[in-house]
């Protein structure tokens, strides 16, 4: 087999929800955007439902529509790009919940349909999606007169605890929706994490579903073993992959695996990037190539069958460390051509 092993443990996905929820005296949802952060929207659910989850949001009408094709009727599933010019059809098909973003939404929203529901969202000082203060002061009463199921905000630095943003942010939350009586959601994964006075009436966990940072107590979920092609012996002064970016300076012997920036294996962790056999670490031997990476194994008792990229010796975030980004583009980036098992 010459493709990759990705394995996801949904138990421990369904854990780590289980462990968040714990946490709070609120309801739990689960996010389950860009299929399931990777891996698989329609499975990840599936199992979280199993769990207890009863509300998921998605980014987009789409995901939704294929996730209510799964889960079937019941579960909550919301939208955080509300309702799009072009969603109508979508949302009243697959009875999704729109987090409408501003007046124009929730104009197109009550007049194409009526009765439906949807939820909102505010800006409290992160700019991406949600109405202003003063948008949301000029329309919230006739917001209101619609009863909406939830109104949310997003934290913006909330896997910084200490940073002051985070309080700002709570406290502009406070001042646009103390006294209103619909449910309230302003944490994800960082918020739980900062409190109680961050939970508010439902919280919507991610990456921390996941494994990924910042919860620090997450159980590892993805697993990602990648086949050895061949083995050769490089000699002092010969040079590997392209560009001659890397060249022995010793008698080497240089594996070269089966998978690359195609599979999701960011380009740029190439000079920083580990890979273990067993519990021995071993570099990675220039540059990341579309299908291959060459790894230098000259350490090695002998030749291994597969490496290991990610797993219980380092984590996603690590990875992801590799490349001077985050554990959520890593997620999201593993390819299609990976073997995918999923274990109970």
């Amino acid at each position: 087999m010459s493709t990759a092993t990705l394995s996801i443990d949904l138990g421990a996905l369904t854990g780590n929800w289980r462990d968040l929820d714990a946490r709070t005296d609120c309801e739990t949802a689960a996010v389950v955007k860009a299929d399931g952060y990777g891996l698989d929207a329609g499975r990840v659910a599936t199992a979280l439902a199993g769990a207890g989850a009863r509300r998921f949001f998605v980014a987009v009408a789409e995901e939704g529509a294929a996730l209510r094709a799964t889960l079937g009727e019941g579960p909550s599933i919301s939208v955080f790009s509300g309702h799009m010019a072009g969603d109508t059809d979508l949302i009243a098909g697959a009875q999704l919940t729109p987090m409408l973003n501003s007046v124009d939404q929730m104009l197109r929203h009550v007049e194409s349909l009526p009765g439906h529901p949807f939820g909102l969202q505010l800006d409290t000082g992160m700019n991406r999606l949600g109405m202003e203060a003063t948008e949301w002061d000029a329309v919230r009463d006739i917001a209101l007169g619609q009863n909406p199921t939830l109104i949310m905000s997003h934290l913006a630095c909330a896997d910084e605890p200490d940073h002051d943003m985070n309080a700002r942010q709570l406290q502009r939350f406070r001042d646009m929706t103390d006294g209103l009586d619909v449910p309230r959601s302003l944490a994800a994964t960082g918020g739980i994490l900062l409190g109680p006075e961050y939970h508010f009436d439902l919280t919507r966990p991610g990456v921390g579903l996941y494994g990924g940072l910042p919860f620090v107590d997450a159980r590892p979920v993805v697993t990602l073993d990648v086949p050895v092609i061949q083995v050769r012996d490089v000699s002092p002064g010969e040079t590997v992959g392209y560009g001659n970016a890397w060249m022995a300076g010793q008698p080497s012997r240089i594996a070269t695996i089966s998978a690359g920036y195609a599979d999701g294996l960011i380009r740029a962790m190439g000079p920083k990037a580990r890979l273990h056999a067993g519990e021995t670490a071993v570099p990675v031997a220039g540059r990341v190539s579309m299908d291959l990476i060459c790894v230098d194994v000259t350490g090695l008792p002998e030749d291994p069958e597969t490496l290991q990229l990610i797993g219980p010796h380092q984590s996603v975030d690590t990875v992801a460390g590799f490349a001077d980004t985050i554990g959520y583009e890593i997620l999201t980036s593993l390819g299609a051509r990976y073997s995918r098992v999923y274990h109970p």
